[in-house]
């Protein structure tokens, strides 16, 4: 079952749904529109040759940070990930994240498969942004660009998304390049210590 305006708000009120800023403007009859942030994650196509999730080789990508008066140009065919002024979560309601029909007509589409946000995740969320139609998109900071479904679950998780979420620290940084390096590091040293140890067999 779904939260009403109604009932959207008093969660809010209540502490069951963190939703900060909140503007009782945005809301919908059933969902509440979250807007635009200002981050942005860019792949480097020319230092990525290819990616290959199953052997956790992903693009070199770089971020970019647009002032609230400036834009982003999202180029046809081109993914790129932008994250949420809003930080929102709850212990009590399962979210969900769904796009809005006047930005999905004209090709832009906010997220790919990852639209629930656990009871527990607390988090800016991610948006996985592609442009799918012929000519460039503007994508302005503080716009309206996504919208939040709130529904009750039968009962409390016990598995809280905070004790078992891949995200559950920080959202956004597993995705930027310092997280990929220190990564890259690790994967480095352990197969240095394993060739040394191979040699003196």
């Amino acid at each position: 079952m779904f939260l009403s305006d109604t009932d959207i708000e008093k969660a809010v009120a209540a502490g069951e749904i963190k939703l900060e800023p909140f503007d009782v403007a945005r809301l919908s009859p059933v969902s509440y529109d979250i807007l635009l942030g200002n981050k942005f994650i860019v792949n480097d196509a020319n230092q990525t040759h290819f990616i290959d999730p199953a052997r956790s080789i992903f693009a070199v990508t770089r971020e970019i940070e647009v002032p609230d008066d400036e834009h982003f140009v999202l180029h046809p065919g081109v993914s790129v990930l932008g994250i949420s002024k809003e930080f929102f979560g709850s212990d009590h309601y399962l979210i969900q994240v769904g796009g809005k029909s006047s930005l999905a007509r004209i090709g832009l589409m906010i997220h790919n498969t990852a639209g629930i946000i656990n009871p527990g995740h607390f988090l800016n969320i991610t948006f996985e942004l592609c442009n799918l139609n012929n000519v460039p998109i503007i994508l302005r900071p503080g716009m309206k660009i996504a919208q939040l479904t709130f529904s009750k679950i039968s009962s409390p998780v016990q598995r809280n998304y905070r004790q078992v979420g891949r995200y559950a620290e920080n959202n956004w940084q597993n995705f930027t390049e310092e997280k990929k390096q220190k990564t890259a590091v690790v994967k480095r040293k352990k197969a240095s210590v394993a060739k040394k140890s191979k040699s003196k067999k």
